[in-house]
């Protein structure tokens, strides 16, 4: 298959359609786009339903997707994470239209991959997993009827990004993102310092990483800068456990 999209990938996450996922195969190869990944699939993604909506795309694409079973897994070595969201709020407030995303993933370097995650059809996104993307994307449609059918919202993503390709151009000298999966280990070791410091509530010590997730996704970290604040943390474990050790020899 001539896929003019490779280091971009596809991820719905608990789709319960076989129809849907058929329909996305086939749109991610009129459009380019070679790899799917399913986050718990609801429905056999193999089934005879799937296999006839996606007609040619059964063995380029279909036969090809991966399953995993959590949405950290699925990005673990992804570079740059979109999600596909309706919902506005605190933590959610850098939104793209379908029309930006040419150039959001251009930033990237080639050999770095971008993911785009789905949600389920009734209900999208849960709010942990939406924490794990750098950036959302929304699709404006009329107030009447808002919600978009799943394999409708990822055609008007995919052809936006198709049709951008041409004249979306990477910025030069542009730093290499961190994987999902370094950043989010830092942010674990964050949120685990910073517990034990005494600077989250232990009743509620998601609140404050939540904001911190903000700043890491607009700075766009790369694996330098992800090791940097790994050490940071560090320092505050080796300066607590001195602390600690002062305090049992007295």
């Amino acid at each position: 298959m001539d896929n003019t999209n490779e280091n971009i990938i596809i991820i719905l996450v608990e789709p319960q359609g076989g129809s849907n996922i058929g329909s996305i195969c086939r749109i991610m190869m009129n459009f380019g786009f070679g790899e799917l990944r399913l986050v718990n699939p609801r429905v056999d993604h193999l089934g005879k339903e799937a296999r006839d909506m996606a007609v040619t795309a059964k063995e380029t694409v279909l036969r090809r997707a991966r399953k995993y079973k959590s949405l950290e897994e699925a990005i673990a070595d992804c570079h740059l994470v979109i999600g596909s969201t309706r919902r506005f709020g605190k933590y959610r407030n850098d939104f793209i239209r379908p029309d930006q995303l040419g150039t959001t993933c251009a930033a990237l370097p080639s050999h770095q991959k971008a993911a785009l995650v789905f949600g389920r059809e009734d209900h999208g996104l849960t709010t942990a997993e939406l924490t794990l993307c750098n950036t959302f994307i929304t699709i404006d449609t009329a107030p009447k009827l808002p919600s978009l059918n799943l394999a409708q919202a990822v055609a008007i993503c995919l052809y936006e990004l198709y049709r951008q390709a041409p004249q979306a151009q990477a910025p030069s000298a542009l730093p290499e993102f961190a994987t999902a999966k370094n950043k989010e280990a830092m942010i674990q070791h964050m949120q685990r310092s910073l517990l034990a410091a005494g600077y989250l509530d232990p009743l509620n010590p998601d609140h404050i990483p939540k904001t911190f997730r903000g700043i890491f996704n607009r700075a766009g970290l790369d694996e330098r800068e992800v090791r940097m604040l790994h050490g940071l943390w560090s320092l505050i474990d080796r300066q607590l456990s001195e602390i600690k050790g002062d305090d049992r020899r007295r």
